[in-house]
């Protein structure tokens, strides 16, 4: 169980860094292509100063200076220790945060902690723990508390990845009992607890649910940019993979959806490329927005460096679709019209 566990999250950064694993029809919903879409009223006059816009978030206690979390990647190999740490220092220089992989090849072998632990280099960044919603079914609460110590991380967030387990080869599907385990496990955890999906979306009846539960955040991680059922599925069940390759609910729809059902934190995430789609999302009802793979492959390509760089494009654009927009805050950006076209 350990070694496949590990072999298994080898095999995924592989497949992301080399195959197109993105939706191939699905869309986040959030792009404009020519008439068609959705965009940010343009106000040719913002009489604001572009100097002036404050890009600065507060997520469960700790301040961002951007309202950007790189997503849970990796974690439990070899190859996940220098991405890790690639991320966290360029998160730390940029004052934003950043999620870490299932902790689960950490809690099966205690030995992999170090291929997850960022703290040395990353001490001030909101740092988040990560586990699946099916293994809380397997870990006791007390077992899942002393891997977020002992990576020092400030939150848990738990990943519902039913589509991604229904087209795993060697996939958990006993969902039966989660909502309790997560409605437990956010009552007790000494850390904030929140949810999220790992790329199919998360719509209003499960938001609602989760609404009555103690967690702190939804992170939508919506359709439309990585498919974890195709990345399963490239991994050995091509032909179930072909018809749920671009199955989910689209990210703009899963914001607007979970807008409705949860009045606390939302994380705008799943095929978020651009500050233009994180002002879009902030727009539309969330809070901050979450990114994976281009910082992924920003590592790749020239480690630290690279993801920095990525990033700072990132924060820039999101000033300049601000300014445009007259939003000298995410406060006004989140009164910024959206304008929707068909």
């Amino acid at each position: 169980m350990k070694m496949q566990t590990q072999n298994r999250k080898t095999e995924h950064l592989k497949i992301a860094c080399s195959e197109n694993v993105q939706f191939r029809e699905k869309t986040t919903g959030l792009e404009k292509i020519g008439f068609k879409g959705i965009d940010l009223e343009y106000k040719t006059l913002p009489e604001i100063n572009k100097k002036e816009i404050s890009l600065q978030a507060e997520f469960l206690g700790k301040k961002f200076s951007a309202p950007i979390i790189v997503e849970a990647i990796t974690g439990g190999t070899e190859e996940a220790r220098q991405i890790n740490r690639d991320i966290a220092g360029a998160c730390e220089e940029l004052g934003i945060g950043m999620g870490l992989g299932s902790m689960r090849a950490m809690i099966e072998n205690p030995a992999l902690k170090e291929t997850y632990f960022v703290r040395d280099i990353a001490p001030k960044i909101f740092l988040a723990g990560n586990i699946g919603a099916a293994q809380l079914l397997q870990y006791p609460i007390e077992k899942i508390e002393k891997a977020i110590e002992e990576i020092k991380a400030d939150a848990l967030a738990i990943h519902l990845n039913a589509a991604q387990e229904a087209l795993q080869k060697e996939g958990d599907t006993n969902f039966k009992g989660v909502l309790n385990a997560i409605e437990k496990i956010s009552a007790k955890l000494s850390k904030p607890v929140y949810v999220k999906e790992v790329g199919h979306g998360i719509g209003f009846s499960v938001a609602k649910k989760l609404a009555k539960t103690k967690i702190k955040a939804i992170d939508v991680a919506g359709a439309g940019g990585t498919s974890w059922t195709g990345i399963d599925s490239l991994r050995g069940n091509k032909e179930l993979g072909e018809t749920f390759w671009d199955y989910g609910i689209a990210t703009a729809e899963s914001i607007v959806q979970c807008r409705k059902a949860f009045k606390k934190k939302i994380i705008a995430s799943g095929g978020i490329r651009t500050g233009l789609d994180i002002a879009k999302a902030i727009a539309l009802g969330a809070d901050m927005a979450g990114i994976a793979l281009p910082v992924l492959k920003a590592q790749q390509e020239a480690g630290k460096e690279g993801v920095k760089k990525y990033l700072e494009k990132i924060i820039e654009e999101l000033r300049i679709a601000m300014f445009l927009s007259g939003a000298k805050s995410l406060k006004e950006l989140k009164k910024v019209k959206i304008t929707k076209s068909r």
